[in-house]
């Protein structure tokens, strides 16, 4: 059986990653395209073989037709509730890029709403599908560096002016765009949730950062003395890295967060050095034949609304912290599982694509 999705959104996103993976899954396929450039839809899905466009005011109609199973909304950030709550009301399961939602009230809106639906939510965190983010989550549970203590984190790329995430109205800027996946590795790393953060974030005279801050650096304190730090911003040369400092080694991964750039992990134990270098898969394919598995199954999916929401309690927290220059306490309840080695999907990336 095919997993049939209504793609929300017809932005970069879409266009470079999503489209192209899913159709490499084999489990899934695009019946469905939301947009509102027709001109941009239907160029998409001639070149994808979508059979159905529809404009963002004939979104319901989309949905109440037998056209799709699930949806995939890639829309600004102050939109995501308000299309996932009316998907899952409709009686389809909803894949959500991150951040889910602007607010803990919208995400635990999407929670319920796909909860008394019977269907599925999941946080589109590709990575939780990735062969060496998995890999690296193994040999911590191995007991391969001691017991991690210290996790930092630098992720960084030059946004160009016309980028969304550059306007305050929409939720931008570095911390939500990007902070996500330092927070959320460090999170899974120490298996555990911050108790307290810390943050500070800076100005700019460039006029790309009219609206939001060029820079964000965060600290952030997990039971048992454990800490995380990082700095991400959308004004430095490109660049996505962190390192784990455990009790009896260390290890290093570079390109961890890209995904058009594979992965490469440096485990340090004494004299001992072992990289490990990944080959290149499309992380989209791979969420998505994950997802799409999960509903073949009735199995539900590990990053759900609830991991989306952590992140989102933590991001507010880090924003507060900037704003008022004092620590934050977060009181999270313990995640029930954490990405592992089943979770693990490999596709080779596609070539072809069309970028409008």
């Amino acid at each position: 059986m095919t997993i049939r999705y209504g793609v929300v959104g017809a932005g970069w996103i879409s266009q470079t990653a999503f489209l192209p993976g899913t159709g490499l899954t084999g489990n899934s396929r695009t019946t469905a395209l939301v947009s509102g450039s027709a001109e941009t839809a239907g160029q998409l899905a001639a070149f994808h073989d979508i059979p159905h466009v529809f404009p963002y005011d004939r979104y319901d109609e989309m949905l109440a037709a037998d056209l799709v199973d699930a949806v995939y909304i890639a829309l600004p950030n102050t939109l995501h509730a308000d299309y996932a709550i009316r998907a899952a009301r409709a009686g389809k399961h909803v894949l959500v890029e991150k951040p889910l939602a602007v607010s803990v009230e919208e995400c635990r809106a999407m929670i319920d709403a796909a909860q008394d639906a019977g269907v599925f939510l999941m946080t589109a965190y590709r990575l939780h599908t990735e062969p060496g983010t998995l890999h690296v989550l193994d040999l911590i549970r191995q007991g391969a560096i001691g017991d991690p203590r210290l996790f930092s984190s630098v992720f960084a790329f030059q946004a160009g002016p016309d980028n969304h995430r550059l306007a305050a109205r929409h939720w931008g800027g570095p911390l939500q765009d990007i902070g996500i996946y330092c927070l959320n590795a460090a999170r899974h790393v120490f298996a555990d949730e911050p108790v307290t953060v810390q943050a500070m974030r800076t100005a700019s005279n460039d006029p790309r950062f009219a609206e939001v801050e060029e820079c964000h650096a965060a600290t952030l304190l997990f039971p048992n003395g454990r800490a995380a730090q990082f700095c991400v911003s959308f004004g430095a040369a490109p660049l996505d890295t962190y390192r784990i400092a455990g009790t009896e080694g260390d290890i290093a991964v570079e390109r961890a967060f890209d995904f058009q750039s594979p992965t490469t992990v440096r485990l340090t134990r004494g004299d001992e050095v072992i990289t490990h270098r990944f080959a290149q898969t499309d992380h989209f394919a791979g969420q998505t034949a994950y997802f799409s598995d999960c509903i073949l199954t009735g199995r539900a999916p590990e990053p759900d609304g609830a991991e989306g929401l952590a992140d989102v309690a933590v991001l507010l927290a880090l924003e507060q912290a900037a704003q008022t220059g004092l620590p934050q306490p977060l009181d999270l309840p313990p995640r029930p599982c954490h990405p592992g080695p089943d979770m693990v999907r490999r596709f080779a990336p596609t070539t072809r694509r069309l970028v409008l």
